[in-house]
């Protein structure tokens, strides 16, 4: 993308106030508070994050008030097209012209783009959709908050779980991009802790329709557990797929490291009975959560939230309190405030941001039900039980992040 279409894709980008009209009214000479969201708005992850990210995070500003600092609160989005040039590109441009916060980031490796630059223009970055672990890891930034899963925490909860239950050998079938490479190194790393074996992996390309020589590959293995490092469309992919194949019925399992709800209402209940998944949010796991989503679901009626869509809100309201506590947008005052600040909404009840900005959730171990026990629309999981924070996320010892003070 060169710099004319940039400022052409940017010119046609709206910018959404949030806040009641007379207060618009009486503010319009300020220049607003900008969060700018980079997201996947038309590949693999457009679902699971995309418009539905932008929805979330207008939920976030209308609850907050739609002002702070006596000024408007504004977003807007752009398809950063998973590609790291032109997302550090458009960050880059986004920050020299008034924006204030960056939020999302899409694939791994245009998230950690987005976060270098910010940790140049000294902005904050809310991390909802790059799920690499080197986010709060080997790549750390001061301003990178990570308010969604990553690859630790999705290993260490499916991959442990497997292993002890009887899944002792695995292969893997992995997305060939930043994501991939982390969700597959540190899955691995959880299976031969646990005593488990790995008989080997395969690497696909992002935005792969056939998977058919991955999936023979993996059968031939021999392996109990064929562990999917996959996400987006190609997961939904390489489920299909193996469906069709028959993976399953030489007695291996199928281990879905990443899936999200929108990734079962697109392949159906049924295709996806008996997954299991490590999450820590599920649309029906509180009446919180329920109320968010459906407030969500007046405007994306196709899907209940999934994980990023709650982190995103998550995010932006932790980033709007710091804001307005010390009375300032800089980067490093509101950083320090949002670690110093217990994180509290819908969902997270006095949870620590730590050091290398990674927010700790609980975690929790989710089985998609029989559809002949579904009670109603979207009812897909059942719960089989919380995992803690500090056993659900890399300790801050292991991470290699220089932000980390021991």
């Amino acid at each position: 993308m060169n710099r004319l279409q940039r400022r052409s894709l940017l010119a046609g980008l709206t910018t959404l106030p949030l806040a009641a009209p007379g207060l618009l009214r009486a503010q319009s000479t300020s220049h607003p508070v900008q969060i700018g969201l980079l997201s996947d708005m038309s590949g693999p992850f457009k679902d699971v994050g995309g418009p539905g990210n932008r929805v979330a995070a207008e939920l976030a500003i209308a609850d907050f008030g739609g002002s702070v600092l006596d000024r408007p609160i504004t977003v807007r989005q752009a398809d950063n097209q998973n590609k790291a040039d032109v997302a550090g590109a458009l960050a880059r441009e986004w920050l020299d012209g008034g924006v204030d916060c960056l939020a999302d980031g899409g694939a791994s490796s245009s998230g950690l783009a987005m976060q270098e630059v910010c940790r140049d223009k000294k902005r904050i970055f809310i991390v909802t959709g790059p799920a690499t672990s080197d986010i709060t890891g080997a790549k750390c930034s001061a301003y990178g908050m990570h308010f969604g899963f990553d690859t630790y925490a999705l290993a260490h909860g499916t991959g442990t779980a497997l292993t002890k239950s009887g899944g002792n050998s695995w292969y893997f079938i992995t997305s060939d991009y930043a994501f991939g490479h982390a969700l597959e190194r540190d899955t691995m790393a959880a299976v031969r802790a646990n005593g488990g074996e790995v008989k080997g992996a395969v690497r696909a390309p992002l935005n792969n329709a056939d998977f058919s020589g991955f999936l023979l590959q993996a059968r031939a293995s021999g392996a109990k557990v064929i562990g999917f490092a996959l996400a987006g469309t190609d997961l939904q992919n390489c489920i299909k797929q193996a469906s069709e194949f028959g993976l399953t019925r030489g007695g291996a399992r199928i281990a879905t490291l990443l899936i999200q709800v929108t990734d079962i209402v697109a392949l159906g209940h049924k295709t996806c009975e008996g997954m299991v998944f490590t999450d820590s949010f599920y649309w029906d796991q509180s009446d919180g959560a329920r109320a968010f989503a459906a407030r969500y679901m007046q405007r994306m009626p196709a899907s209940p939230p999934g994980l990023q869509h709650a982190a995103m809100y998550t995010g932006v309201t932790h980033w709007l309190k710091a804001v307005k506590a010390v009375g300032s947008v800089d980067a490093d005052a509101v950083a320090a405030k949002m670690k110093a600040t217990p994180v509290n909404d819908f969902y997270n009840s006095n949870v620590e941001l730590r050091q290398d900005g990674r927010c700790m959730h609980v975690m929790n171990l989710w089985q998609v039900k029989p559809e002949s026990e579904a009670k109603g629309r979207f009812d897909f999981c059942k719960l089989i039980t919380h995992i803690p924070p500090n056993e659900a996320w890399r300790p801050l010892s292991e991470g290699g992040c220089a932000l980390v003070h021991t």
